[in-house]
């Protein structure tokens, strides 16, 4: 029900603005001038004018909310759109509902200036810097499931680094300056080849030109295996009987969760999951024989592209699947942990992992 209030909310969000600003510009001024005094809005533009906000607010949140919305597209329209309306104000309507003021005995400093244009004037500069913040430096993402477990769980809160492998434009992601190119072991955020307008994270595993086989759930790169070693049981009710181990990849060492058998999908929760997940996962290492994890087929990674795979390797839709990451798809390197919450797990805030580097 209140997905679908503010779904129609953010419709009337358009015709709304523009009949406030029809209001604003051209229909208030004459009846300023005929009356000498800010006159008194009829009853509907009262409403209208009330309701202005809260609707701009519902159609932002829907826009930032689409599955498949793109935040730099939001912000650029929000920012064009506040600059020509200040632009068109201050450059054609302002002198001129000044010149009629003047020209009626009244002093232009005694009048307000139109809500729709002190709207613009506030949203402009925020929108701006938010857009080059987010365009060409640092942009927030949130981990939405567990394929990156345990270097990052469903709820972390992560900056991006975003000119990390060169700058690019806003809403195309089209890069006009290159500063530096991804490493081996780097997490990157990229635009999901199948579908760029949804982002995924996921390590870089294969640069271009490499040789890259998956054999139980351990990397072979170019004939030579990874360092790759168990270091402890894993279970937290939600995952039971996983192993850890620690990886390096070039110059990082992180840890994998994995099972040493394909075997362990279960349809529904486990009854001590402290979250609201649709499935749990119990390893069963009791069907070694027949049942383990085996080999990928050798991968040859294209020039200009990247394999991308996660840390949680039973339980990770990646490269393995939908093949390699164009240089054009990339967004930027994971580089810290800001926040941690995840409303579906119980406790609240994991306060420990706010501020944690990414390795």
């Amino acid at each position: 029900m209140f997905q679908t209030l503010l779904q129609y909310a953010a419709w009337l969000a358009l015709p709304v603005a523009l009949l406030c600003i029809v209001d604003d510009w051209f229909l208030r001024p004459g009846r300023t001038a005929a009356a000498g005094a800010e006159p008194a809005d009829g009853p509907l533009m009262k409403v209208l004018y009330g309701l202005l906000p809260l609707l701009i607010l519902a159609a932002v949140y829907r826009m930032l909310t689409a599955e498949r919305a793109d935040f730099s597209l939001v912000l650029v329209v929000i920012t064009a759109l506040s600059g020509v309306v200040w632009a068109i104000d201050a450059l054609l309507l302002r002198p001129r509902r000044e010149a009629a003021l003047r020209a009626a005995g009244r002093d232009p400093a005694a009048f307000a200036d139109p809500g729709t244009v002190d709207y613009a004037r506030s949203f402009f500069p925020v929108a701006a810097v938010l857009l080059v913040l987010r365009a060409f430096l640092f942009e927030p993402y949130r981990i939405p499931s567990d394929s990156m477990m345990p270097t990052l769980l469903d709820g972390d809160y992560i900056l991006v680094n975003k000119f990390a492998y060169g700058l690019r434009l806003p809403v195309t992601n089209r890069k006009f300056y290159a500063i530096g190119e991804p490493a081996r072991g780097d997490v990157i955020v990229f635009r999901y080849p199948p579908d760029p307008k949804i982002n995924y994270i996921k390590r870089v595993v294969g640069l271009p030109g490499d040789l890259v086989q998956v054999r139980g759930d351990r990397l072979i790169i170019n004939g030579e295996p990874v360092r790759f070693e168990e270091t402890a049981r894993y279970s937290d009710g939600c995952y039971l009987n996983m192993r850890l181990a620690t990886e390096t990849l070039g110059e990082h060492e992180h840890q994998v969760l994995h099972c040493l058998t394909a075997e362990g999908i279960v349809v529904s929760p486990l009854p001590g999951c402290n979250r609201d997940i649709p499935q749990g996962y119990v390893c069963n290492e009791s069907l070694r024989d027949g049942n383990a994890d085996s080999g990928d087929a050798l991968m040859r990674v294209p020039e200009g592209r990247y394999l991308m795979i996660g840390d949680n390797r039973d339980n990770s839709q990646d490269g393995r699947w939908w093949g390699f990451v164009d240089e054009d798809l990339l967004v930027g390197k994971a580089v810290r942990i800001w926040f941690n919450w995840d409303l579906q797990r119980s406790g609240g805030p994991a306060w420990s992992r706010i501020g944690n580097r990414i390795q």
